[in-house]
């Protein structure tokens, strides 16, 4: 049976279930012992983008986060994008002047011979590459997501990851998006829906990282 709250008149929307009240505070269950982080397009021609997150901050933790997936033998996929969906859309796509190393890697991010390295041409990070053949070839049951964007890059391979049976953790202080709205419907609508949401310091516990 689904209980219903009602809220004060005025208050925006005027029903809401137990269920969505509780995924509000539900947190990162556990961290398996097969799982992979993938972190989404944090490369050089991206992170001079405004967003609605100091990028640097995005940066910052996303490379705690790698570090220590590292030292404890958990593979790191590190994503960047090289192209985009040529299908026609209602909002223009801006022309971008890209310099030879748009595609490379922040050097926060401390790339190691150990890591994996995925190129991807679309928005989602499974599409036409070899990221899920990977994962599989690694055992890796659970992803755990973060990079930018997130209602683009993020969201579509948390999708992806979702239908291709993984189960699907994301980082969400360690992703940002330039457009505050729609970060916040990956957040609290989308992801819910796809797998659990965390933070980095919740992840560093987990893996015993030093200071978390």
């Amino acid at each position: 049976m689904v209980v219903l709250f009602e809220t004060p008149s005025g208050s925006g929307s005027t029903r809401q279930t137990k269920h969505e009240k509780a995924q509000k505070t539900m947190g990162l269950t556990n961290l398996e012992n097969n799982a992979a982080l993938v972190v989404i397009d944090l490369q050089k021609g991206i992170v001079s983008a405004p967003t609605v997150h100091p990028l640097d901050e995005i940066v910052r933790d996303a490379a705690n986060l790698a570090a220590a997936f590292r030292r404890q033998g958990h593979p790191v996929m590190l994503v960047n994008v090289a192209g985009g969906a040529p299908g026609r859309t209602e909002i223009t796509r801006p022309v971008i002047s890209r310099a030879p190393d748009w595609t490379d890697l922040v050097d926060e991010l401390d790339v190691k011979p150990e890591d994996h390295l995925v190129t991807k041409m679309r928005w989602g990070a499974f599409y036409g590459t070899s990221l899920d053949a990977q994962l599989k070839e690694l055992g890796v049951t659970q992803v755990i997501l973060a990079g930018v964007s997130t209602s683009a890059g993020v969201e579509s391979t948390a999708r992806s990851a979702y239908e291709h049976g993984y189960h699907v953790v994301l980082v969400k202080d360690a992703m940002t998006d330039r457009d505050a709205e729609a970060h916040r419907n990956s957040i609290e609508r989308i992801f819910p829906k796809l797998g659990e949401t965390t933070t980095t310091a919740e992840v560093l516990a987990m893996l015993g990282a030093p200071g978390a």
